[in-house]
Order: C-alpha cells, then structure tokens, then sequence
C-alpha cells in the first residue's frame, strides 16, 4: 500500500483517485464527448477546468494507468489521451452516476435524457443490498 493511500479499502482507493469533480468530468469529457487533446479539453470545460489542475489529472490518470498519452500523428505538438482497458472499465461507473443525477437532482432535461438511454437493470446483489439497508422516510 502507497503511502499516501489512507487504507487499502476499494472504495477509498477509488475515491482517492477519482474523487474530485475535476478528474470525473474529464473522464466524462473523453468518454461521452469524444475530447482527447489538452486543448479540447480545457476550451470546451464548461465548468471553467483550469490548464495546470487538467495538467496534473491527466497526469494522475496517466500513472494510474487510467489513459495512455501518445504523439497525435497531425501535429507535433499535440498528444491524445486515449482510454486504457482499465480507464473502459470505469465507463458504467461514470454512467450510473450520470443516471442518478438523472434521476435524483436538478440536471439540464436534454442532458438528462441522454444519461436515461444508459439507464441499466441493477445486478440481483445490487438489488438485494439495497432493499436490505435501513432508509429514511421521504419527507419530499
């Protein structure tokens, strides 16, 4: 276990990588708006991603083994960040928290139904975990 790691946990060592809102929505803008150049990346930010925090997730990406950076072939200044298998793996991850913000919170309805045509059938562990834990009454 790195030393910077908190615990050896799953879920913490997923946090501690993915954690912050900016590494998810660079991972979103890869996968769901097809932006793999730097630039693409921070231009088209809606969120306003500044260059040196785009700098250092990609660059945690990049060692997390996450996204692979290569030379683009059409300018030699340009590199593209391109999903590893490990990074694919993570895109039900990115789709279910898109659906649930689909769901659940206040999200802008044509980006909204674009996360509902990923909506998915929960696993029957899922599903069991779920119904077993204690809830709150909705006051809503």
């Amino acid at each position: 276990m790195a030393a910077t790691q908190r615990s050896g946990c799953p879920i913490n060592l997923t946090v501690e990588l993915l954690g912050d809102r900016w590494t998810l929505l660079i991972l979103r803008d890869i996968v769901f708006a097809d932006r793999r150049h730097f630039r693409e990346l921070l231009r088209e930010s809606q969120e306003g991603l500044t260059s040196s925090v785009l700098a250092d997730r990609v660059e945690r990406l990049v060692d997390a083994g996450v996204l692979v950076r290569e030379d683009d072939p059409s300018h030699r200044q340009k590199s593209t960040y391109t999903l590893t298998d490990r990074g694919v793996d993570l895109v039900p991850v990115l789709a279910t928290i898109g659906l649930w913000g689909a769901t659940h919170l206040d999200a802008d309805p044509e980006l909204a139904a674009e996360a509902r045509t990923l909506d998915h059938d929960l696993p029957a562990s899922w599903t069991a975990l779920m119904a077993s834990l204690p809830r709150a009454v909705d006051h809503s």
